[in-house]
């Protein structure tokens, strides 16, 4: 099911635990399932949230910093941490990794768009897989919620330039639900969206975990982006990896947002 070409985005909440540490069970497994669906051919592309989540873990912080020359450091940090961990998780799958870091006007820039473009075609001819963040580091609006919002509009992004069959968005919640599931025990999850209307839009909530900056508002932002250039985009409980071979598969998990001529 779905084509060959895959985006899957994960977020700092599935990838750290509460004290801000990096969940190296989780990724390990993450690492395993991705080069495994490499190795099955599917071509594999990971939008990695978590760099200063994980470089506030790093140095022992009790909170997230406040001031953005603070954030930037932590980012600074925590990226160098992440793509030690994938690297070193992937090798032991006989697989490659390469760091790609973004920010949103080299992707608006015609000339600078066709060279990531170009850059992500020739890593994946290669059978590497790319793994993309924003570049915080040079960037402060993604940093002050004005850039691609915690990496899910990224995601999206990366989906239609790589021309992407699926964005598969990895998060702390089982899908869309039509209220609050952490409030409302008998709140509904809903398996297939056809069209994200405002109705959709009013059933997201805020803003996420304390260690993140998105929710599911910023999610359906990124499905609906994907799906007006013909992807499906697919949000899902992270917490155990394999579930995307059960996507693939055709069961029912998530929410799955899909592409159609009238989104």
């Amino acid at each position: 099911m779905f084509g060959k070409r895959i985006v899957v985005k994960v977020g700092t909440s599935t990838l750290t635990y509460e004290n801000g540490r990096p969940h190296l069970h989780r990724m390990e497994k993450l690492c395993r399932v991705l080069c495994d669906l490499q190795n099955r051919g599917r071509e594999v592309i990971l939008v990695s949230s978590g760099a200063i989540g994980v470089g506030v873990g790093k140095l022992g912080l009790k909170s997230r910093p406040e001031k953005t020359a603070e954030k930037q450091a932590m980012a600074a940090v925590g990226q160098c941490e992440l793509m030690s961990m994938y690297e070193k998780f992937c090798s032991e799958y006989n697989r490659t990794v390469a760091q790609m870091l973004l920010t949103r006007d080299v992707v608006e820039n015609n000339s600078t768009k066709q060279n990531v473009i170009n850059t992500f075609n020739t890593l994946i001819d290669m059978e590497i897989i790319p793994i993309v963040n924003e570049n915080d580091t040079v960037s402060i609006d993604e940093l002050e919620g004005q850039n691609f919002g915690d990496n899910d509009m990224l995601s999206a992004i990366v989906a239609e330039l790589t021309n992407a069959d699926l964005l598969v968005i990895l998060t702390d919640i089982d899908g869309l639900y039509d209220s609050n599931p952490r409030e409302n025990k008998n709140a509904r999850r809903i398996a297939r969206v056809e069209k994200i209307t405002n109705e959709i839009h009013e059933m997201a909530g805020g803003t996420g975990s304390n260690r993140g900056t998105g929710g599911m508002a910023t999610k359906l932002l990124a499905a609906e982006y994907a799906n007006k250039n013909g992807i499906d985009c697919c949000v899902l409980n992270g917490e155990e990896p394999k579930i995307l071979y059960s996507l693939l598969a055709g069961e029912d998990v998530g929410t799955l947002f899909v592409a159609g001529s009238d989104n």
